[in-house]
């Protein structure tokens, strides 16, 4: 169904096999371009607000000029009720500029689909590379990120686990990654090692405060009594095996199942 989803251009929907950008294109003659993706439950999408904040910020961070916040929201709000009007779906919205420098506004919409409320994960071949100039915006250049969502697919996986070349833990191919280890407190993998500040961990921060920041190796990565993936789209999911190995006891456990509540609530 995807497929045939018309894109949002710059305020005008464009069926997907028309050509609009231009050649000159940042995002697509550099790489150079930032986005974020918003959840949109019964025709309006989620925490537009911070999602209009962070293209604003990555935006600015990445040199491609000012973004209305406004403008954003409006964007999304136009999306979802044009493609989803009374139902469930996923925007991701673009931030590029030409080589003229205006800045150009690009949604593309898909279906929700279904996946199980239990991930599996494998831990990808590719090294993450580390903290970039960027900080943890989300920009469209991520092909080691894109590398390891092909492995996790390959496997049959949900998700693969990016590990820097300290063997530290940095993040998921989509998700920011929580895990709870001996103290039984949860911690996200810290994003001083190079991970995208995600908006699911953003708000995951402000609704439970004592979640705290730490280095997992990979050779404890099966010590973790829980290892938990965090995104804005899909809410907190436990991951149960790593390449067919058990986290834990293999099932969800007690700080997955209350983040996907906290995360669940509006």
């Amino acid at each position: 169904m995807s497929a045939a989803l018309p894109v949002w251009i710059d305020g005008e929907l464009h069926p997907r096999e028309r050509p609009a950008l231009r050649a000159d294109d940042s995002a697509f003659l550099e790489g150079r371009g930032c986005y974020t993706t918003a959840r949109v439950v019964a025709g309006r999408p989620r925490w537009p607000e911070r999602h209009a904040r962070r293209l604003r910020r990555d935006a600015r961070t990445l040199g491609l000029g000012e973004v209305d916040e406004q403008g954003v929201q409006r964007a999304l709000q136009e999306i979802a009720e044009a493609i989803f009007p009374d139902g469930d779906g996923v925007v991701r919205l673009e931030v590029s500029c030409d080589g003229d420098g205006r800045l150009h506004l690009v949604g593309v919409p898909r279906t929700l689909g279904e996946e199980p409320d239990l991930w599996t994960a494998v831990v990808s071949m590719v090294r993450h590379p580390g903290p970039m100039p960027w900080g943890g915006a989300k920009v469209t250049s991520h092909l080691y990120a894109a590398t390891g969502r092909r492995e996790a697919d390959d496997a049959g996986a949900d998700e693969a686990l990016l590990f820097d070349r300290a063997d530290l833990l940095v993040e998921g191919t989509r998700s920011n990654l929580l895990f709870v280890a001996g103290d039984g407190r949860p911690r996200a993998a810290s994003l001083s090692r190079g991970g995208v500040a995600g908006l699911g961990l953003e708000v995951l921060r402000e609704r439970l405060p004592e979640l705290g920041d730490g280095d997992l190796g990979r050779h404890d990565l099966f010590d973790v009594s829980e290892l938990i993936a965090l995104n804005s789209i899909r809410g907190a999911h436990a991951l149960v095996r790593v390449d067919r190995r058990e986290i834990g006891n293999g099932c969800a456990g007690p700080w997955a199942r209350r983040i996907a509540d906290l995360l669940s609530a509006d």
